[in-house]
């Protein structure tokens, strides 16, 4: 759902950067957002399945961008809340459904054929077709192909900040768990949940960075965080962000 001030503008969008991750405390409630610039003129607000979204003029400085998450304070926290499914909630896979990946939307399309999953860019968004010999089948072949991509993105990842970290690059498995995203153990094996998938890159990356530096050091002390933050200097922000991403990460 989009608030009338998202309603009022929605020409020039392009983000001319990367998404940056942030929060802010609207009512007692720490609620984490990202941020996209555009050379729009107006800021936007939306709030979906994937939180809160911020869409901002280049020259806004913070200050007004968080005067207008205030201003709609009373929407935005309704709007939260409604968009946090009630436990138990599933996805239904139908032609036509909509499910996040890497924080955009993947649409959905169901196809009669021999269990397998087609991608395909699209004119719009990008396009997953189910080929399915039965109903039934489909949640078994979305999940291989999102795991297929979650597999290939987390090992494009992990290569990209182990240099940087300075340990050497460990096994990956991917894993299942309800609640926890990622581990490491003292062998070197690196656990990450394949749901990240459904979120934006910085998150993942947050991720990826929070368990390589395990590899450092198998605590969260002071030179842990400390290690993290010269990585990911928004890491707060992002840790924010997955939790609050977490209560809606589609199952089925």
């Amino acid at each position: 759902m989009r608030s009338p001030i998202e309603r009022s503008a929605r020409r020039g969008e392009a983000a001319p950067g990367r998404d940056s991750e942030h929060t802010i405390v609207i009512g007692g409630q720490t609620i984490g957002y990202s941020l996209r610039r555009s050379t729009r003129r107006s800021i936007g607000i939306v709030v979906d399945r994937q939180g809160l979204r911020v869409i901002a003029p280049m020259p806004a400085s913070p200050g007004d961008i968080e005067s207008a998450l205030l201003r709609h304070g009373e929407w935005i926290t309704r709007k939260v809340r409604e968009w946090q499914p009630p436990p138990g909630v599933r996805l239904s896979i139908d032609d036509g459904q909509r499910v996040p990946l890497l924080g955009e939307w993947l649409a959905l399309r169901l196809a009669i054929g021999a269990n397998r999953a087609v991608w395909a860019p699209g004119s719009g968004e990008p396009t997953l077709t189910l080929h399915l010999r039965c109903p039934e089948d489909a949640p078994r072949v979305l999940e291989k192909a999102l795991r297929e991509r979650a597999r290939a993105l987390f090992a494009a990842r992990l290569a990209h900040y182990v240099p940087l970290l300075g340990v050497r690059q460990p096994a990956l498995s991917l894993s299942s768990a309800r609640t926890r995203w990622g581990s490491c153990s003292r062998r070197g094996v690196v656990r990450l949940n394949w749901r990240l998938v459904h979120f934006p890159i910085a998150v993942i990356d947050y991720v990826v960075v929070h368990e390589l530096a395990h590899l450092h050091e198998m605590n969260h002390g002071p030179r842990f965080w400390s290690l993290v933050a010269q990585h990911c200097p928004d890491f707060r922000a992002l840790r924010a962000r997955l939790q609050q991403l977490a209560v809606a990460c589609p199952r089925w």
